[in-house]
């Protein structure tokens, strides 16, 4: 009995030391998504590790999702961060909501010892997976127990996890998104999180060396950079004297993965110059299209914001050059001289010698891919997955065009908040494709902010999938008055039929809508609202409400002025949406009405507001009303600033309209002097009756 009971002995440690283990508390991160939950508690003006701490010492919490507001007018960041004590994180069949600048923290228990002080131990991405390049399979009843497979790894550092929560299956892989010895690409898949290791010391994060370089994405460094520095969480603010000490503390930097940092410029004063981020362009849900799909700042005076750099993972040097391998990123500039400056071993060259200059020309109803080569091309082109219905044969060309349709199934095009894409092949063989065929992703931004049009291309698949992204530009609006014969004037008397026309170019993608239109007198003393702020007019038996007339919006009315003025000028608030929009409902009196001010319900938005990223666009418009009365000839002086009238200035926008008030005419300075004769005379005859009454009256007697 006594030999049971000491065989029980290093059973009951064991049990005790699992015990322990159980205890070990860990969070992991997602980024820019939130979840429903029930809040207890909310906190404002924390630091994102002060949020991780409240919940990791508060007994009752299961998840943080600290957020923060864009304010550049502040010194610090204003932030807010909310405990839940009920999250919807944990349920596997629950979808996230997406929420900017937003970091949600999901409480674990990790039966390891190996969990890392840092304030996260992984990065999820749910409803995702890296296909391809597990290492170690194996099945667990959870996914915390998945997690804790990944830090007890000993044969490979386990860089990224994979769990599937139907079949309970658990991929451990020594690759995650940065990884560039292989083609690495997330995709969907529903049921299944992606999880990356943020445990690992700085010297595991990459295979081979770990780099930091300005992120070639395909767009401006200085847009990156401004994109960080207002929408990235600074994890630590230093003060160093160069840009080789800022990239050395990112390197070193032991608290967190340090994955990009941000260099302002020389040091001056106390204030620091260099800020440490936990996050790259990977971690964000949009990847590369947040920067081209971000509005500027409040306060922007144009100049470069610092520069940006994020860590880059090369390849091993034992297989610098792997047979078949591409290169991750790749930058290209738009040439004309294909022949001198393309070669075979550029990404756009394949292995017979062919090479290929891809453009993207945005419309409002389709992407046009325009192709031309150094040498005639025999082949087809078409949409990856729809090669029976959306595609084109080439035969013997150096030019040809693919028109991809952004609406239906024909092409299947696919749209998110505002920016269209889809994937095109140029194939050789007319049935099967070849590792000497090419693989597009092609890409249309519209943001409705006048935007010029970038260019970039990034292979992510095999073979040489390559990334293009354009943005039309708006074109700005103008504002024409014509008569009943359809010619622009400037001057007409009060009554005359006119239409108001707001134009934009024919051959551009972009609709326009027009709200807040006002008319004015003279420098704003008087002001006449026509078109309120939500498209709809305000008297329309004054000023109707808009039509469509093409790509134009326009207004038929009857000339009208204000009593002290005879310049009328018009100014409205114009904004942009993709092809036509669509109208207002306007309720006047019993009946409605149809105005086009409001923008197309169909083009996305994001509802946090933080795609919402028109620009405004205000225009104006003078016009010269006459009265019954007077001559259309005797007008010149009310439009120069001659001997013989006073002028007075009013500056709208970007045009200066000249208003002049004309000096009385002879006739009616005559009329006035014999009206004030008569006035006087009357008063004199007034007093001169009264006193006389009041002289020839009887005196009173008491």
């Amino acid at each position: 009995m006594k030999g049971k009971a000491l065989g029980l002995t290093p059973l009951l440690i064991i049990l005790l030391q699992s015990t322990f283990v159980l205890s070990r508390i860990a969070f992991e991160k997602l980024t820019d998504v939130d979840f429903q939950g029930t809040a207890y508690y909310t906190v404002r003006n924390l630091s994102l590790y002060e949020c991780q701490g409240w919940c990791r010492e508060e007994p009752d919490c299961q998840a943080a999702a600290f957020s923060f507001v864009l304010n550049p007018l502040t010194p610090v960041q204003e932030t807010r961060c909310l405990l839940q004590n009920d999250t919807q994180a944990n349920n596997p069949m629950a979808t996230p909501q997406r929420s900017v600048n937003t970091y949600y923290m999901v409480k674990l228990q990790v039966r390891t010892e190996s969990v890392c002080l840092r304030p996260w131990a992984f990065e999820r991405v749910p409803g995702k997976a890296l296909r391809g390049l597990d290492n170690t399979i194996i099945y667990t009843s959870t996914k915390e127990a998945c997690l804790a497979a990944c830090l007890n790894e000993k044969k490979f550092p386990c860089r990224s996890a994979e769990y599937e929560y139907g079949s309970m299956r658990c991929a451990l892989s020594d690759s995650d998104r940065r990884t560039a010895q292989h083609f690495v690409q997330l995709v969907d898949t529903p049921g299944t999180d992606y999880f990356e290791n943020l445990c690992l010391k700085a010297s595991q994060a990459c295979k081979g060396p770990r780099v930091f370089t300005a992120p070639r994405v395909g767009v401006a460094e200085d847009k990156v950079a401004q994109y960080a520095g207002l929408h990235y969480y600074t994890d630590k603010e230093l003060q160093v004297t160069s840009e080789a000490a800022c990239r050395l503390a990112c390197e070193i930097e032991s608290e967190f993965l340090c994955r990009s940092f941000l260099y302002l410029g020389a040091p001056h004063s106390s204030i620091y110059n260099c800020r440490l981020y936990h996050l790259d362009h990977y971690t964000l849900p949009d990847g590369p299209s947040a920067y081209l799909n971000a509005e500027r700042p409040l306060i922007d005076d144009g100049e470069p914001i610092g520069k940006y750099f994020e860590n880059f993972c090369e390849k091993p040097p034992a297989n610098a050059n792997p047979s078949g391998e591409l290169p991750v990123t790749i930058e290209h500039q738009q040439d004309t001289n294909m022949s001198s400056n393309l070669t075979r071993n550029d990404a756009n060259c394949d292995k017979t010698g062919t090479c290929y200059d891809v453009s993207v020309h945005c419309k409002d109803t389709r992407i046009a891919v325009q192709v031309r080569t150094n040498k005639p091309f025999n082949g087809r082109i078409y949409a990856l997955g729809r090669s029976e219905t959306c595609n084109i044969d080439v035969v013997n060309s150096d030019l040809f065009r693919l028109d991809l349709t952004m609406a239906g199934q024909d092409c299947n095009t696919q749209s998110v908040t505002g920016v269209y894409s889809n994937t095109v092949v140029l194939q050789h063989h007319s049935v099967v494709m070849t590792k000497a065929d090419k693989i597009y992703k092609v890409k249309c931004t519209y943001d409705m902010s006048s935007k010029n049009i970038t260019f970039g291309m990034v292979p992510i698949r095999d073979p040489e999938m390559i990334s293009i992204t354009a943005a039309p530009e708006a074109p700005p609006p103008r504002i024409r008055i014509l008569d009943s014969r359809q010619r622009e004037v400037e001057t007409v008397r009060i009554g005359d039929r006119l239409t108001f026309r707001i134009e934009i170019p024919e051959d551009t993608p972009y609709g326009i809508f027009a709200r807040s239109c006002v008319a004015m007198a003279k420098d704003s003393k008087s002001t006449f609202q026509i078109i309120d702020d939500e498209g709809c007019p305000v008297d329309p038996s004054i000023f109707p409400a808009f039509t469509p007339d093409g790509n134009a919006l326009q207004s038929v009315y009857e000339a009208f002025r204000f009593t002290e003025s005879y310049g009328v000028i018009f100014q409205c608030n114009v904004k942009y949406c993709l092809g036509p929009c669509e109208p207002a409902v306007c309720e006047w009196g019993r009946e409605s009405i149809e105005s086009w001010g409001r923008k197309k319900r169909s083009l996305p938005h994001n509802e946090t507001g933080e795609a919402a990223a028109e620009e405004e666009m205000n225009i104006s418009q003078e016009i010269l009303v006459l009265d019954f009365g007077d001559e259309r000839q005797s007008t010149d002086f009310l439009r120069s600033d001659k001997p013989g009238g006073t002028a007075s200035e009013a500056n709208f926008g970007e045009k200066t309209v000249t208003i002049v008030e004309p000096c009385p005419s002879k006739g009616s300075v005559l009329l006035l002097g014999v009206a004030c004769a008569l006035l006087v005379l009357l008063y004199i005859a007034t007093i001169f009756c009264y006193y006389m009454r009041k002289w020839l009256a009887p005196p009173k007697h008491l």
